[in-house]
């Protein structure tokens, strides 16, 4: 699973800019106009078999991420901390209170809902990792330089 989410966060930065649709197959942006009809201020890049669009919907920026095929493969966004769930705020008080937030987004995939937090103090960067089922775990710790 940590290998997965390190390739695709590599594969986001590796991704060559398109200009509005130019590009993107009719499969795709006929599965994108039907989940997402609402979205406005689209724009796409493309990878290796993918596609991927950031938008603004329902006041929010939002990434969705396409198969060449139209199927959605997922969609992350930033969020505060306010809209974590509950046991998530919890801990994170309890547990990481000396830590500020650098980061903090909400990852939806078929195999469920995910939550990164990048934490800092003047020595330590930590990822964590959280589901609706699973709370934080250390995702990855680094020690600054």
């Amino acid at each position: 699973m940590k290998k997965t989410i390190v390739a695709a966060t590599a594969l986001l930065f590796s991704l060559a800019a398109m200009a509005g649709d130019a590009g993107v197959n009719e499969k795709v942006l006929n599965a994108f106009k039907k989940d997402f009809s609402s979205a406005t201020q689209v724009e796409w890049t493309t990878g290796s078999g993918f596609y991927k669009a950031v938008f603004l919907y329902n006041e929010k920026y939002v990434y969705a991420f396409y198969s060449e095929e139209g199927r959605l493969l997922g969609l992350t966004r930033n969020i505060t901390v306010s809209e974590l769930p509950l046991k998530l705020q919890t801990c994170l008080k309890k547990n990481y209170d000396q830590y500020w937030i650098s980061d903090l987004f909400e990852a939806a995939r078929e195999e469920g809902t995910f939550w990164y937090i990048t934490l800092e103090d003047a020595d330590t960067r930590l990822v964590l990792k959280a589901t609706a089922e699973q709370p934080w775990t250390v995702y990855e710790k680094q020690k600054k330089a």
